[in-house]
């Protein structure tokens, strides 16, 4: 996961006719799947927080480390007055390292689906920077959006390895949709690092036991919007790296045969029969640089933490 972070640090969406039809699609598929963007309802948020101040978890406090020692350099790159656009709006204390560094920004474009979230995050932000324009934009980003009158100098920032989330083709399209939507403009995207598989095994299989929590939760959500009766507790929570597509993949594990109904249709499992429920792909800097090539963008310049855990990449839409 990358996780809003995600799992990468943000929040993906949701309105209930989208879970739903979802939902039974990935259900109905061959392996079974959900998309993890349906983790973040707010116990799912509240969840991922949790996650993210975890000391096995480093890709937070790795990637603010990062942001607050090089935010001169970024704002540099940036230029002044310019728009901030957040893909997967999450945390502020990440996008006000950046607002504190930037030169005059002109407004602040949080990009979201979950509404509550977004506008809570706007609300403070606002209370915060009362000179600051913000302007929340509820969307999937990873579908096209349509942006307020926001003047034409943008910057995108799209932190926590959310990018992680995506397959490589659906990373590039998203790039080539995000390097559209800049005209011309700089996004700053947080990248995830192939690493010891120990240490992201660590990550994603907490001895809080949080992560399986957050895995679990979309279970509950079902079970709390749609009606659906499944036992989160007859599903084990499973991570593992898979070093040849250098992604983490979450799964939730049946324990037993049973059979589960949603919307008045019926799904059996087998024991042992697993849901996938998120990808977090890692990528090498000289990798991620390549996919920012076939997403329109030229690679400008990269940061790395001292442990090779976590880079941040200014990357101009070509």
């Amino acid at each position: 996961m990358s996780h809003p972070e995600p799992r990468a640090e943000r929040a993906w969406p949701a309105r209930a006719g989208g879970f739903a039809a979802d939902l039974l699609a990935g259900l109905s598929s061959v392996p079974k799947a959900i998309p993890s963007k349906y983790f973040y309802d707010e116990r799912g948020s509240a969840l991922f927080e949790r996650i993210c101040t975890l000391p096995e978890y480093y890709p937070t406090r790795t990637e603010l480390a990062l942001l607050g020692r090089h935010a001169g350099e970024i704002a540099q790159l940036a230029g002044g007055s310019a728009t901030l656009i957040e893909f997967g709006a999450g945390a502020l204390r990440k996008v006000e390292l950046l607002l504190d560094a930037l030169e005059a920004p002109r407004a602040y474009v949080p990009i979201d689906i979950s509404v509550d979230f977004l506008h809570a995050m706007a609300g403070e932000l606002r209370r915060r920077r009362p000179s600051l324009e913000v302007h929340p934009v509820t969307a999937d980003f990873t579908n096209a959006i349509a942006l307020p009158v926001i003047g034409e100098r943008r910057v995108g920032f799209f932190p926590g390895s959310t990018i992680g989330n995506l397959d490589p083709d659906e990373a590039v399209a998203f790039l080539r949709r995000a390097a559209a939507l800049l005209a011309s403009g700089g996004l700053l995207v947080g990248v995830d690092l192939v690493k010891d598989p120990q240490i992201l095994h660590a990550a994603y299989n907490d001895a809080d036991g949080v992560t399986e929590a957050f895995n679990k939760n979309v279970l509950e959500r079902a079970n709390r919007e749609l009606g659906a009766d499944f036992d989160a507790d007859a599903f084990a929570h499973y991570a593992f790296y898979e070093p040849r597509r250098q992604r983490i993949e979450m799964h939730l594990v049946s324990r037993l045969r049973q059979t589960v109904r949603v919307l008045g249709r019926r799904f059996d499992f087998a024991q042992g029969e697993a849901v996938h429920t998120e990808n977090s792909h890692k990528y090498t800097v000289e990798g991620f640089s390549r996919i920012a090539a076939c997403g329109g963008f030229c690679p400008v310049r990269q940061w790395v933490d001292a442990d090779g855990l976590f880079s941040l990449h200014w990357i101009v839409a070509a």
